[in-house]
């Protein structure tokens, strides 16, 4: 998957060599910050920047650094830009072998997954720095709307910023947030073709074409066709499409319009992995997943599924005022469905017992419409000696969530296995679970239904200002009116009135950010920075679980503050780039659940994670490159109505978290590869009841360029085949992460 050489790498004219990792120590305290790092642009080009559009810049596609975030909100260069950004390329996807938007996320410490019963599709909810992140999903620079599977066919790029940053993105953002960058036409024409061909039945195809229609107009299109088996999972597969046209007129011209269209369609066996069997459970006494055989899967195959699709439009348009102002906006439309009928290996209720396990049923039949439309001032001036770089502008967005699940009758009543339960299918063995069993229950519309609407009205400003030759200020402030609605029918139907609810929630709220920072050399900087993020009520809406309801609808926004600090290196001249960081990030107003009131009144709590982050990206030699990093994550429950919970660590958060990739071209034409990634003990809930142990991962690969038109590359994932598990959810079950996975790609290049 090499289009470029690798004598690119080196070139002085690299604009992608940027943010990296820097080691260092700060008064004696261990601290980093991690990885700024990653990416690539193709020469005289259109990349599509979170809110930008870059024109003709010459870049190294094979490069591991990045020197600029995408988004026009990041006003200064990533070296000097005070919060931890890491930014995954293009090349170490490719590299890596990385299928899905959860493969890729794995290269980055301080990222782990939630398990829910609903909403997101299972791996589209990580969290950052141990808080969940799944509304937090960007793509280039625009929040994302809709429940979605996420696919990586059109993606350039993927930048992680870390720590609470609702200046940049609004409402949310408490550990972190993703922008994804996709691809956009450019100026050159090319053509490449990926054949990948795996075990368990892994076949994979995808179509890059590029044409420039004129001298400032350029057409491109992405194809993807992908149909697997999971490794080392029974009944387990999926299958899914993509398309994406994009065309871009006005290159060289003051003016630049790009229309982009994607689409996305799934068609999958749910997995909810295996059930957490231990019921009396404590924090002394934790349950874990149960010691079965790893690809036992306890779905059913005639009733459990899951489809999903996103339409998305994108228009973008800007103009340069003059050479220092320019002004854009961009428009999208978005509309996604997500459509299933999943098996929850329960336990709660005791369900696991006796050598059976009850195939609880979960459902959603959701459809989510929206828009965004945000309009950007970009300047570069100077008032009283002082050099400005600034971005200001404002956001509007619209979405609307209809949830109506399904009525799942059982094909006998109860839920302790039996041999009636047994006979339906809704019962099957701990030990050899039968997913091909005839279920008698049935399946139909359910009365109750929800729609949750959310409109935001934001405007923001960011500047970063040169107060002296080794010093920059950089400042960011936001304000967000964000509006939640949600009505609809209760469980008990239409039958009554008293059925019908509407709740509404309405919210205002500043954020701010600001940085100081001081270079001590051209090739580094130290700084220090304090950010906020705000979490109102409804912030994911329908992708999650927080619709508006009797108890939260007056709470005031979940308040969230962090202080950084770090430093940034650059090496090689800029080819390998270092960080670290030293942070602590407190929430305030935390929702959690009154354990002695029935009707789920939420009070306030506090939580807090603080720790180190490290970081590095690029090559140490011509031949030899490098990415990863190392996160600590101390966290805490400070306050809860629950007072047993005080002290206990936060769920979903690995104390350590190693990853490290890296490349070494052996002779021309050929370059193996390896990985290893470690992750620490999680929990699945605030009483450190439930909990996935800690495990180790190694990948490898090796790539072959056989001529200038066709390369061959090879990626053994999981290469020891470990049993292990990415996710953990409170209460019923653990998601099982694949097993060994061979690849082979062929690509060709035209």
């Amino acid at each position: 998957m090499l289009r470029q050489s690798a004598e690119a790498a080196f070139t002085p004219r690299r604009l992608a060599s940027a943010v990296g990792v820097a080691i260092t120590a700060m008064s004696g305290s261990p601290f980093v910050h991690a990885a700024d790092a990653v990416e690539h642009k193709t020469g005289g080009d259109v990349v599509s920047l979170g809110t930008d559009t870059v024109v003709d810049q010459a870049v190294d596609e094979t490069s591991y650094n990045v020197q600029r975030s995408a988004s026009d909100k990041y006003t200064a260069p990533l070296l000097d830009t005070p919060k931890t950004v890491t930014v995954i390329p293009q090349q170490v996807i490719k590299d890596t072998g990385a299928l899905t938007l959860v493969d890729a996320l794995r290269t980055t410490p301080g990222i782990t997954f939630g398990a829910g019963e609903g909403g997101n599709p299972a791996g589209d909810r990580p969290f950052i720095r141990g808080f969940n992140a799944e509304s937090d999903t960007f793509l280039d620079g625009m929040r994302d709307v809709g429940s979605q599977t996420r696919e990586i066919f059109n993606i350039e790029r993927i930048e992680v910023s870390k720590g609470p940053g609702s200046a940049y993105t609004g409402a949310g953002s408490t550990g972190g947030s993703l922008n994804l960058i996709s691809k956009t036409a450019k100026l050159e024409d090319f053509n490449d073709a990926s054949f990948t061909y795996g075990s368990d039945q892994t076949r994979r195809t995808t179509l890059d074409v590029n044409h420039a229609l004129t001298d400032n107009a350029a057409f491109r299109l992405n194809l993807m066709k992908h149909d697997a088996n999971v490794a080392g999972r029974d009944e387990v597969n999926v299958s899914r499409w993509g398309v994406a046209p994009t065309v871009t007129f006005g290159f060289d011209t003051p003016t630049r319009a790009t229309f982009s269209y994607y689409h996305l369609s799934t068609d999958d066996m749910p997995d909810y992995g295996l059930p957490l069997t231990n019921v009396n459970r404590s924090q002394h006494n934790p349950s874990k997943p149960a010691s079965v055989d790893r690809d036992n899967f306890y779905g059913l195959n005639d009733r459990d599924y899951r489809k999903s699709t996103t339409d998305s439009g994108t228009f973008r348009i800007e103009h340069d005022l003059n050479d220092d102002l320019t002004l854009s906006n961009s428009f999208r439309m978005v509309r996604t469905t997500l459509d299933y009928i999943v098996t929850n290996p329960d336990d709660s209720k005791g369900n696991v017992v006796n050598g059976y396990v009850y195939r609880s049923a979960k459902s959603r039949n959701s459809t989510t419409k929206g828009w965004v439309n945000q309009t950007d001032l970009k300047a570069s001036f100077d008032t009283a000696g002082y050099q400005h770089s600034l971005v200001t502008g404002v956001e509007f967005s619209y979405e609307d969530v209809h949830n109506r699940p399904y009525v799942i009758t059982p094909g006998a009543p109860g839920n302790l296995c039996n041999a009636r339960l047994l006979a339906s299918g809704d019962c099957t063995s701990l030990e050899n679970p039968t997913p091909g069993d005839t279920w008698t229950g049935s399946i139909a519309d359910s009365p109750a239904y929800t729609d949750t609407d959310t409109k935001t009205a934001s405007a923001y400003v960011f500047d970063t200002i040169k107060l002296a030759e080794q010093w920059d200020l950089n400042l960011g402030l936001r304000y967000d009116d964000f509006d939640t609605e949600s009505s609809g029918y209760a469980t008990a139907g239409r039958t009554t009135p008293a059925g019908y609810f509407d709740r509404e929630s309405n919210t205002h709220f500043w954020n701010y950010q600001a940085g100081l920072v001081y270079k001590p050399l051209p090739n580094g900087s130290v700084y220090v920075a304090w950010s906020t993020s705000s979490n109102p009520t409804g912030e994911t809406g329908g992708n999650g679980s927080t619709d508006v309801s009797l108890a939260n609808s007056s709470l005031d926004p979940e308040r969230n503050r962090n202080y950084e600090i770090g430093t940034k290196w650059d090496f090689f001249e800029d080819a390998l780039s270092l960080n670290a960081a030293l942070f602590r990030t407190d929430k305030t107003n935390a929702r959690v659940t009154d354990p002695d009131n029935s009707t789920y009144q939420v009070l306030e709590g506090e939580q807090r994670v603080q720790g180190v982050e490290l970081g590095f990206s690029g090559q140490l030699t011509p031949k030899w490159k490098v990415f990863g990093g190392y996160t600590y994550l101390d966290s805490e429950i400070l306050k809860s109505t629950t007072k047993s919970d005080e002290g206990n660590r936060m769920p979903q958060v690995a104390p350590n978290n190693f990853t490290l990739w890296s490349t070494y071209e052996l002779v021309q034409d050929l370059t193996i590869g390896g990985g290893t990634t470690y992750v620490d003990k999680q929990f699945g809930n605030t009483a450190n009841s439930t909990y996935i142990p800690s495990y180790w991962r190694y990948d490898a690969m090796a790539a072959y360029k056989l001529t200038k038109n066709v390369d061959l590359q090879l990626n053994v994932q999981n290469l020891t085949d470990k049993r292990y598990f990415d996710q953990v959810y409170s209460t019923h079950m653990a998601h099982v992460a694949p097993g060994r996975t061979a690849l082979l790609g062929v690509n060709l290049h035209f």
